[in-house]
Protein backbone atom coordinates (compact mmCIF):
# COMPACT_ATOMS: atom_id res chain seq x y z
CA UNK A 1 0.00 0.00 0.00
CA UNK A 2 1.03 3.55 -0.51
CA UNK A 3 0.33 5.45 2.67
CA UNK A 4 0.87 8.81 1.38
CA UNK A 5 -1.46 8.43 -1.66
CA UNK A 6 -4.26 6.57 0.25
CA UNK A 7 -3.99 9.27 2.59
CA UNK A 8 -4.34 12.32 0.43
CA UNK A 9 -6.85 10.99 -1.32
CA UNK A 10 -8.79 9.46 1.50
CA UNK A 11 -7.91 13.01 3.19
CA UNK A 12 -9.68 14.94 -0.47
CA UNK A 13 -12.47 12.69 -0.23
CA UNK A 14 -13.87 13.70 3.35
CA UNK A 15 -13.22 17.47 2.61
CA UNK A 16 -15.31 17.04 -0.41
CA UNK A 17 -17.90 15.67 1.66
CA UNK A 18 -17.69 17.95 4.55
CA UNK A 19 -18.01 20.92 1.81
CA UNK A 20 -21.57 19.13 1.32
CA UNK A 21 -22.08 20.72 5.23
CA UNK A 22 -21.39 24.55 3.30
CA UNK A 23 -24.97 25.93 1.61
CA UNK A 24 -25.34 25.32 -1.81
CA UNK A 25 -27.88 25.10 -4.29
CA UNK A 26 -30.22 21.62 -4.04
CA UNK A 27 -28.30 18.93 -5.46
CA UNK A 28 -25.11 20.62 -6.37
CA UNK A 29 -23.14 18.36 -4.08
CA UNK A 30 -19.44 16.67 -4.64
CA UNK A 31 -20.94 13.05 -3.87
CA UNK A 32 -20.78 11.62 -7.34
CA UNK A 33 -17.78 13.01 -8.16
CA UNK A 34 -16.27 11.93 -4.80
CA UNK A 35 -17.42 8.46 -5.94
CA UNK A 36 -16.49 8.32 -9.25
CA UNK A 37 -12.97 9.63 -8.36
CA UNK A 38 -12.85 6.89 -5.60
CA UNK A 39 -13.62 3.99 -7.98
CA UNK A 40 -10.66 5.80 -10.53
CA UNK A 41 -8.13 6.32 -7.74
CA UNK A 42 -8.10 3.35 -5.18
CA UNK A 43 -6.44 0.18 -6.41
CA UNK A 44 -8.64 -1.83 -4.07
CA UNK A 45 -11.93 -2.52 -4.82
CA UNK A 46 -13.34 -2.51 -1.36
CA UNK A 47 -11.73 1.36 -0.68
CA UNK A 48 -13.17 2.64 -3.72
CA UNK A 49 -16.17 1.68 -2.59
CA UNK A 50 -15.84 2.05 1.46
CA UNK A 51 -13.94 5.13 1.30
CA UNK A 52 -16.66 7.09 -0.62
CA UNK A 53 -19.34 5.85 0.70
CA UNK A 54 -18.31 6.78 3.65
CA UNK A 55 -18.12 10.36 3.50
CA UNK A 56 -21.74 9.87 2.45
CA UNK A 57 -22.44 8.15 5.67
CA UNK A 58 -20.63 10.76 8.06
CA UNK A 59 -23.14 13.75 6.24
CA UNK A 60 -26.06 11.76 6.23
CA UNK A 61 -25.59 11.37 9.76
CA UNK A 62 -25.49 15.04 9.92
CA UNK A 63 -28.28 15.78 7.22
CA UNK A 64 -30.44 12.67 8.26
CA UNK A 65 -31.36 10.10 6.62
CA UNK A 66 -34.33 9.30 3.90
CA UNK A 67 -36.78 7.14 2.53
CA UNK A 68 -34.75 6.43 -0.51
CA UNK A 69 -31.11 6.19 1.52
CA UNK A 70 -30.76 2.48 -0.13
CA UNK A 71 -31.42 4.20 -3.56
CA UNK A 72 -29.05 7.13 -3.06
CA UNK A 73 -26.46 4.62 -1.88
CA UNK A 74 -27.26 2.10 -4.30
CA UNK A 75 -26.23 5.22 -7.50
CA UNK A 76 -23.61 5.89 -5.69
CA UNK A 77 -22.30 2.28 -5.57
CA UNK A 78 -22.78 2.46 -9.65
CA UNK A 79 -20.96 5.59 -9.91
CA UNK A 80 -18.21 4.08 -8.19
CA UNK A 81 -18.38 1.05 -10.98
CA UNK A 82 -18.25 4.05 -13.11
CA UNK A 83 -14.72 5.05 -12.15
CA UNK A 84 -13.32 1.94 -12.75
CA UNK A 85 -13.75 2.52 -16.10
CA UNK A 86 -12.21 6.17 -15.74
CA UNK A 87 -9.17 4.42 -14.41
CA UNK A 88 -7.35 5.39 -17.81
CA UNK A 89 -8.48 9.13 -17.17
CA UNK A 90 -8.75 11.15 -19.81
CA UNK A 91 -10.59 14.60 -19.77
CA UNK A 92 -13.73 13.07 -21.89
CA UNK A 93 -13.69 10.57 -20.00
CA UNK A 94 -13.89 11.69 -16.60
CA UNK A 95 -16.60 14.44 -18.16
CA UNK A 96 -18.23 11.78 -19.74
CA UNK A 97 -18.54 9.54 -16.71
CA UNK A 98 -19.90 12.48 -14.75
CA UNK A 99 -22.65 13.34 -16.75
CA UNK A 100 -23.52 10.22 -16.79
CA UNK A 101 -23.21 9.58 -12.72
CA UNK A 102 -26.10 12.28 -12.74
CA UNK A 103 -28.48 11.06 -15.42
CA UNK A 104 -28.17 7.89 -13.53
CA UNK A 105 -28.89 9.35 -9.99
CA UNK A 106 -31.52 11.05 -11.79
CA UNK A 107 -32.74 8.03 -13.18
CA UNK A 108 -32.66 5.70 -9.70
CA UNK A 109 -33.64 8.13 -7.34
CA UNK A 110 -36.80 9.53 -9.15
CA UNK A 111 -37.96 6.27 -9.53
CA UNK A 112 -37.46 5.71 -5.95
CA UNK A 113 -39.30 8.77 -5.01
CA UNK A 114 -42.38 7.47 -6.61
CA UNK A 115 -41.82 4.24 -6.11
CA UNK A 116 -41.23 4.74 -2.49
CA UNK A 117 -42.94 7.44 -1.36
CA UNK A 118 -46.15 8.83 -1.34
CA UNK A 119 -45.81 12.29 -3.38
CA UNK A 120 -47.13 10.82 -6.64
CA UNK A 121 -49.36 8.57 -7.87
CA UNK A 122 -48.54 5.17 -8.97
CA UNK A 123 -49.44 6.25 -12.47
CA UNK A 124 -47.14 6.72 -15.48
CA UNK A 125 -48.74 10.00 -15.42
CA UNK A 126 -47.11 10.07 -11.75
CA UNK A 127 -44.01 8.40 -12.79
CA UNK A 128 -43.53 11.18 -15.37
CA UNK A 129 -44.61 14.30 -12.62
CA UNK A 130 -41.66 12.99 -10.53
CA UNK A 131 -38.96 13.19 -12.93
CA UNK A 132 -40.35 16.45 -14.37
CA UNK A 133 -40.25 18.22 -10.94
CA UNK A 134 -37.08 16.96 -10.76
CA UNK A 135 -35.53 18.35 -13.90
CA UNK A 136 -34.15 21.56 -11.85
CA UNK A 137 -32.22 18.93 -9.56
CA UNK A 138 -30.90 17.16 -12.47
CA UNK A 139 -29.29 20.36 -13.88
CA UNK A 140 -27.46 21.09 -10.50
CA UNK A 141 -26.45 17.97 -10.52
CA UNK A 142 -24.87 18.01 -13.80
CA UNK A 143 -23.07 21.35 -12.88
CA UNK A 144 -22.01 19.86 -9.80
CA UNK A 145 -20.42 16.63 -10.70
CA UNK A 146 -18.85 18.78 -13.71
CA UNK A 147 -17.47 21.16 -11.37
CA UNK A 148 -16.04 18.87 -8.23
CA UNK A 149 -15.31 16.27 -10.95
CA UNK A 150 -12.71 18.94 -11.96
CA UNK A 151 -11.38 19.73 -8.64
CA UNK A 152 -10.74 16.50 -7.49
CA UNK A 153 -9.37 14.28 -10.55
CA UNK A 154 -7.64 18.17 -11.76
CA UNK A 155 -6.15 18.75 -8.13
CA UNK A 156 -4.84 15.38 -7.32
CA UNK A 157 -3.20 15.22 -11.00
CA UNK A 158 -0.90 18.38 -10.19
CA UNK A 159 -0.54 16.97 -6.52
CA UNK A 160 0.76 13.52 -8.71
CA UNK A 161 2.47 15.69 -10.83
CA UNK A 162 4.69 17.97 -7.66
CA UNK A 163 5.00 14.62 -5.50
CA UNK A 164 6.22 11.26 -6.77
CA UNK A 165 4.79 9.37 -3.86
CA UNK A 166 1.38 9.76 -4.90
CA UNK A 167 1.94 8.43 -8.23
CA UNK A 168 1.80 4.63 -7.10
CA UNK A 169 -1.70 2.63 -7.03
CA UNK A 170 -3.39 3.05 -3.27
CA UNK A 171 -4.62 -0.14 -1.97
CA UNK A 172 -5.59 -0.60 1.29
CA UNK A 173 -5.89 -3.59 3.55
CA UNK A 174 -9.38 -3.27 4.43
Amino acid sequence: MNKPRFTMLVTMILAAAASRLIPHPPNFTPIAAIALFGGAQFSSKRAAFLVPLAGLFLSDLVFGFYGITPVVYGSFALTVCLGFWVRHRSVQRIAFAALASAILFFVLTNFGVWAIDNLYPKTMAGLVDCYVAAIPFLRNMLLGNLLYSALLFGGFALAENRFIRLREPAGVGV
